[in-house]
């Protein structure tokens, strides 16, 4: 042997052994999950209405009941029904997933569903009259069919599904589910997976009403089950964040923050055709997530 390079193998082969013997004295933590707050909505109020299918929306003075191709608006105070818009059958409004109240207009999202290609648009109305005002065409997009979409920041978040021709799931199946992320003329920017704890509870559907909160975490609930699941963003990666379950005697569908009120949503039931209002408690958020209202999306 080489006597010269002798000492250099020597070296090499104890630093070998050091690094061996470092790796073997690292503990790796494994990820420890966020305990899942358990909350309950308290029932405020309800308000019969054969529109009572698809979804709800409130503002200060109304109640609105939504299905496919028709809203009702009912009075607030008495219940009563106070307008009706109509479309028609098989016309350009197919499929009125969900829709919100605001600065005297109606949001709705709006979907070809069962069709496919999966084609969305989202669809204004004026609130006195129910007179449709504006459309805005997505077209067909990746992600999927539009069922609910809110603001966030100076753009907008909004909520997918896919769906097959029979009206089940496509391919891509629950687990596809996206919440994207759109600057003010819906170009994408990004969005976020639905954490498994929530995806387990809405399969085999997708999440068929999501808005913001007053206090800036993301609401869903799912197609069926009479939960409302609590968001918030994740210190690091692509997923949200599943930080709690909320109780609530609507069997899922859309719902809407009803602005004019503290802390209350509007919902279905579809078995009773009903608007029902419920005040959401407070959750606390964990420390080390973020609020979705308070993320830079700048780097």
């Amino acid at each position: 042997m080489n006597m010269k390079i002798a000492p250099y193998l020597l070296a090499l082969h104890v630093c070998l052994l050091l690094k061996a013997a470092e790796a073997q004295q690292l503990e790796i933590e494994d990820f420890q999950a966020i305990p899942i707050q358990q909350l309950e909505a308290t029932e405020v109020g309800r308000y019969p209405a054969q529109e009572a299918r698809q979804g709800a929306a409130a503002d200060a003075d109304h109640i609105y009941a939504i299905v496919n191709f028709i809203i009702g608006q009912y009075d607030k105070t008495s219940g009563e029904l106070v307008q009706r818009w109509q479309g028609t059958r098989g016309g350009p409004i197919r499929h009125l997933n969900s829709c919100f109240a605001e600065n005297k207009k109606l949001y709705c999202a709006n979907s070809n569903f069962p069709e496919v290609p999966m084609a969305s648009s989202i669809e204004v109305f004026d609130s006195a009259t129910l007179s449709h005002r504006q459309s805005l065409s997505l077209g067909v997009l990746d992600e999927g069919s539009l069922t609910w979409f809110d603001h966030l920041g100076d753009g907008w978040l909004a909520g997918f599904a896919h769906y097959d021709e029979d009206g089940g799931l496509s391919y891509k199946d629950h687990r596809f589910a996206t919440i994207d992320r759109y600057d003010n003329a819906w170009r994408r920017l990004g969005g976020w997976m639905i954490p498994e704890s929530v995806i387990a509870r809405m399969q085999p559907y997708a999440a068929s009403g999501g808005a913001i909160g007053p206090d800036g975490l993301l609401y869903l609930t799912g197609h069926d089950r009479p939960e409302m699941y609590v968001l918030a963003a994740p210190a690091m990666g692509p997923k949200l964040v599943h930080i709690a379950t909320i109780s609530i005697d609507v069997e899922g569908q859309a719902f809407a923050w009803d602005k004019s009120e503290e802390r209350v949503v509007v919902g279905i039931s579809r078995p009773n055709s009903e608007v029902r209002a419920f005040t959401v408690p407070e959750v606390q958020l964990p420390e080390g997530l973020k609020r979705l209202t308070e993320l830079n999306f700048s780097l």
